[in-house]
């Protein structure tokens, strides 16, 4: 059986919270799990004790039973000093999209050409100067 110890969310529609439990993988989210060991209450402030409640000694139980934690719980076992910190490479994360992109090329080209055109209309001045005076 793949063990996964993982989020099933609960709460109202918009009002969060999370039960910390070990299921199988198989099984939906919010659905059939055999352990209950934890909490995890996203709205209160991220020093809060009370955000994330897990019963440690169950986890580790689980842990060595082969149940792997997901993405978010092993952060939370990391913030907890019970697992080591993975090194986390995302070299995509603060590259902008292709619209990004275009717009700011776009943006360079027209800076180009406005620096280019205020050139030349000014050695034009002088000529229409002239022209004006006769």
């Amino acid at each position: 059986m793949a063990m996964k110890i993982r989020l099933a969310r609960g709460g109202s529609k918009k009002r969060p919270f999370y039960r910390i439990v070990a299921a199988d993988s198989r099984m939906p989210r919010d659905g059939r799990f055999i352990e209950k060991l934890g909490t995890y209450n996203p709205l209160l402030p991220k020093d809060s004790e009370e955000r994330v409640k897990m019963d440690m000694e169950r986890v580790q139980h689980w842990l060595d039973q082969g149940a792997q934690p997901t993405d978010r719980i092993s952060r939370m076992l990391e913030a907890a000093d019970h697992l080591p910190k993975k090194d986390r490479s995302n070299p995509k994360k603060g590259e902008p999209h292709q619209k990004a992109k275009d717009r700011a090329e776009q943006k360079a080209e027209k800076a180009a050409a406005a620096s280019e055109a205020p050139a030349a209309p000014a050695e034009d001045a002088p000529a229409t100067e002239a022209a004006a005076e006769s």
